[in-house]
């Protein structure tokens, strides 16, 4: 918690006001670059101090295996669009693995003054306030996030899974953080939540939190949420929304 919000606080208060429209040398995207690698580099920083041995795999480039067999998964910008914009849905996410098991996960928004936590068996918290995922609702009343890849190809294959969804459900939204829309599910702001193409990093904090509220998560039928594809929901919008999605291919590009 004391990475996220610090990394978060030097995201937040190192952002150039006008980072979307910057007449400078470098361009904003190079100026986002890096924040993100400065946020990891103070991320990574923390936990090699206080936790030498344990393992970090981080989405700008840290990667040690570590000998205690904790590793610690960490994106240091989740929403790196939003955050280039100026839209308020970014976060830092940081997980920590035991012997391949999440165990702890913290996505710390600040633009929300947000952080969401959760340890495996201790249920799932913003602040000081235990999350619960949304009550059963039809598929028809759910509304469900998603996202799309930055890849055109893989993008085109996307909206026409989301044609096939929408008719179906309550509304869809695209939030541009994976980590946020998974806790979204958790605090009941969202009734399910999907995407293809996920990283570890993208994932690993926020489905603890998901399902440490109670929300079912998963990928396709009978295996774990991963790259494939990811959904977290609740337990009747699991049921109903991950048929689904195989049926109309979502796991592939």
């Amino acid at each position: 918690m004391e990475a996220a919000r610090q990394a978060g606080a030097l995201l937040r208060d190192g952002r150039p006001a006008d980072l979307a429209v910057a007449a400078t040398k470098t361009s904003p995207i190079d100026v986002v670059t890096e924040m993100d690698i400065a946020a990891e580099k103070l991320i990574t920083g923390i936990l090699a101090e206080r936790r030498p041995e344990d393992g970090l795999l981080g989405e700008e480039g840290a990667d040690a295996p570590g000998t205690s067999g904790v590793r610690w998964v960490v994106d240091p910008l989740d929403g790196t669009v939003n955050y280039l914009y100026g839209l308020p849905s970014w976060g830092v996410s940081i997980a920590a693995e035991y012997r391949g098991e999440t165990v702890v996960g913290v996505v710390a928004a600040p633009m929300r003054g947000e952080v969401y936590h959760a340890v495996l068996g201790g249920g799932a918290w913003l602040g000081t306030a235990r999350l619960a995922c949304r009550p059963a609702a039809p598929l028809d009343q759910a509304l469900v996030g998603t996202g799309f890849a930055y890849v055109q190809t893989r993008r085109v294959h996307q909206a026409d899974v989301a044609q096939r969804i929408i008719p179906l459900v309550r509304d869809i939204r695209r939030g541009g953080s994976a980590a946020l829309d998974l806790c979204d599910v958790a605090a009941g702001r969202l009734d399910g939540y999907y995407e293809r193409g996920l990283n570890p990093w993208d994932l690993a904090a926020g489905e603890l939190i998901a399902r440490e509220a109670g929300a079912v998560t998963g990928g396709r039928p009978g295996e774990p949420a991963s790259g494939e594809l990811a959904l977290a929901a609740s337990p009747a919008v699991f049921a109903s929304l991950q048929p689904l999605l195989e049926e109309a291919g979502a796991w592939h590009d």
